[in-house]
């Protein structure tokens, strides 16, 4: 019996332990991923050492040269980092507009999707088949070439209410200006957002540590709307006043005009986006239990109030992480941009890699400013995926 103990309880070897085999398996394919990442490098500059060039940034440091229709302020006479930034900053502003309008647009047609109305559902599913069936630089360049660019002329704008005109320059609508008391309403703002969060925060601690009732939604939203309110009055001048466009003999004075090329691409990754955004909107109101909705209707709830309190808590949880893919999908989709000739990241880029000869440098670049975009919007989205689902459960 002692003899038959020993043999049970005799050590595996370890060129046979599984442990030590997994271990010895990651070592060898992270070794073997190191040894050809060193290949690739020790490849690339050879190559450009032969033809002259290096893998610097100097470049950024030089005078870019170029002009660039639209953006922040920029000029020729601007090195080429400032011209980079212009190209971050277009994309940022074309991705940010357009998760928000995609979004609306999304939501409206999703729920639109599942009503009962036989035409309603025929039209918004007829939109989504088409835009999803084909490609976004066909509808990009159908927006620019067929839908913007055969607008009026200007003298000739289409006026919608709010004195927003339409026209083959792009579309013109008032604009805010800040005054010089912008900056100090800009703090009371912050102010009122802190103070309100740190109330609500304070007041929801006390009332589940007490049980006393204490309205912290309530005194949170007046603690964020007072000191607003109060930087907007009491400097004596407002912050902002509305600049509005006034048609003079051959374009437009003062407000804000939308370049075609931005309206082209902001319409389309919109419109494009939509779509996706659309179905992942059903999926997830589907996807709710009807128990759920028969309960709701049992409380004699109206179909707005169904909507809010019950379908779309529960639905989130499931329209969140697709959601999020999509966000990333615009992000990316906008370096098409070029192709309608807006100034984007890829777009000034590209301009900046023809005219310095230094390809590898600016790809590289352009890659991590991408791969920022992409990582900082995930993140948000994961933190608000886990807030969904914490307050779910």
């Amino acid at each position: 019996m002692a003899q038959q103990a020993r043999f049970h309880h005799q050590p595996v070897p370890f060129w046979r332990d599984v442990r030590v085999l997994a271990i010895f398996t990651q070592i060898l394919f992270l070794l073997v991923v190191i040894l050809v990442a060193g290949l690739l490098y020790a490849n690339m500059t050879h190559a450009l050492a032969q033809r002259g060039l290096s893998l610097g940034f100097g470049f950024l440091k030089l005078e870019a040269g170029f002009e660039i229709g639209e953006g922040i302020r920029y000029s020729p006479s601007d090195t080429y980092g400032r011209a980079f930034l212009v190209g971050v900053v277009n994309t940022l502003l074309v991705s940010g507009l357009g998760i928000l309008f995609a979004t609306i647009l999304g939501v409206i047609v999703g729920v639109a999707r599942l009503s009962n109305n036989w035409l309603l559902t025929r039209i918004v599913g007829a939109y989504i088949e088409l835009i999803r069936n084909t490609p976004l630089l066909v509808q990009l360049v159908f927006w620019y070439f067929a839908v913007i660019l055969q607008l009026p002329p200007v003298r000739q704008s289409l006026e919608l209410p709010g004195n927003i005109y339409i026209h083959q320059r792009g579309v013109t609508m008032p604009w805010l200006i800040p005054s010089p008391t912008f900056k100090l309403w800009l703090l009371t703002l912050a102010a009122g957002i802190i103070l309100g969060i740190l109330a609500w925060r304070v007041l929801i601690q006390y009332q589940l540590r007490t049980g006393r009732t204490t309205y912290p939604i309530t005194v949170g939203l007046i603690v964020f709307i007072v000191l607003p309110i109060l930087g907007w009055y009491l400097p004596g001048e407002t912050p902002v006043s509305w600049e509005m466009p006034v048609l003079q003999r051959f374009n437009f004075t003062g407000g804000r005009t939308l370049t075609p090329e931005f309206t082209a691409l902001l319409v389309g990754l919109v419109v494009y986006t939509g779509a996706f955004i659309a179905e992942i909107v059903r999926a997830g109101i589907q996807a709710v239990p009807r128990g759920q909705l028969e309960a709701a209707r049992a409380l004699g709830l109206s179909n707005a109030q169904m909507l809010r309190l019950v379908i779309f808590p529960q639905a989130l949880r499931i329209i969140i992480p697709p959601l999020t893919s999509q966000y990333l999908n615009l992000a990316k989709n906008s370096s098409l941009a070029i192709a309608v000739g807006y100034p984007d990241l890829f777009a000034v880029g590209g301009t900046i890699a023809n005219q310095t000869g230094q390809p590898v440098p600016v790809i590289i670049m352009i890659m991590s400013s991408y791969l920022s975009i992409s990582l900082l919007t995930a993140l948000f989205m994961n933190w608000y995926n886990r807030r969904v689902q914490f307050v779910v459960r």
